[in-house]
């Protein structure tokens, strides 16, 4: 999934009650890939670090620093997700639901990157297993993508509010 669609699914999905949460659950939806790549792509853009030519096509794995990889394990392992969830619920005494746009954003890569480019190591580090599903780029994923959130997206914010009182 690409990484705008993970924060609008997340934001639909986990914050409705208000525009804080609102933005709590896009960012968190959006975090497991600004904390991979992200970190990856500014440094580039900076000149701190050079990568692959993907002018054309997806480049060899092998090709991007390892590092990113690593951070990749981190933020798309639904272990890690329940472990830092459950800190934080300990710690506040209660849920933060925003937080569940995290684990949406991995169990939603989960079928949808392929074993050729990042599949989701959704079980790191107990397990090494990734499924290998049909990338998000595919019209068979994206459209449909583009459309339900969009769809959503107006059932909530313009539908409810403006021709539904």
């Amino acid at each position: 999934m690409d990484i705008i669609s993970h924060g609008l699914w997340g934001g639909v999905a986990f914050g409705r009650k208000n525009k804080r949460e609102f933005w709590w659950a896009f960012g968190l939806g959006v975090m497991p890939d600004l904390f991979s790549f992200g970190i990856f792509t500014a440094m580039r853009i900076l000149g701190l670090a050079s990568g692959p030519d993907w002018s054309n096509g997806l480049p060899s794995s092998d090709a991007i620093p390892a590092y990113v990889h690593c951070l990749y394990n981190v933020t798309h392992s639904l272990i890690i997700f329940l472990i830092i969830f459950l800190v934080i619920a300990i710690f506040r005494r209660k849920i933060f639901f925003p937080m569940f746009a995290w684990g949406l954003h991995i169990l939603m890569d989960i079928p949808t990157h392929s074993s050729q480019f990042f599949p989701t190591p959704f079980l790191w580090p107990l397990s090494t297993y990734k499924i290998s599903g049909i990338p998000w780029s595919h019209p068979i994923i994206f459209y449909p993508d583009i459309i339900l959130l969009a769809s959503l997206y107006f059932w909530f914010f313009v539908y409810k509010k403006y021709f539904k009182k």
